[in-house]
């Protein structure tokens, strides 16, 4: 094969199949943030049912905390990457079935989506 017809190289296999990050931002001036809405609760009880399920580490599910996502009007706040899929939850319900559907099976939660439009 020449340059011109040889296959594009393929970017190699990503550390974690997939990451997710909660915001924890606090706002100290009164706006709203996803602290508001027990985002540290919603991280923890992600956090201990993906090692409960067997799904943390490497290859698998890695799941951190982050400052403000400049969401803040949709929060609470999470995004599962590599896809880039933004989820609006509520509650621990929300997240088991975040973790059910996408993170072991891959569906995403249409109805958990944050909108595109929806910011700060």
């Amino acid at each position: 094969m020449t340059a011109s017809n040889s296959p594009a190289p393929s970017a190699p296999p990503s550390y974690y199949r997939h990451h997710v990050f909660f915001c924890l931002n606090k706002r100290d001036n009164g706006e709203a943030c996803c602290a508001d809405y027990d985002a540290q609760g919603a991280f923890d009880h992600c956090k201990m049912q993906v090692k409960k399920e067997g799904l943390a580490g490497p290859g698998k599910v890695r799941v951190n905390k982050a400052g403000c996502l400049d969401r803040c009007a949709g929060g609470p706040i999470a995004v599962v990457y590599p896809e880039g899929v933004w989820y609006s939850y509520v509650d621990k319900a929300d997240i088991d079935e975040i973790i059910e559907s996408h993170l072991k099976n891959g569906v995403v939660v249409e109805r958990l989506l944050t909108p595109h439009d929806v910011g700060r």
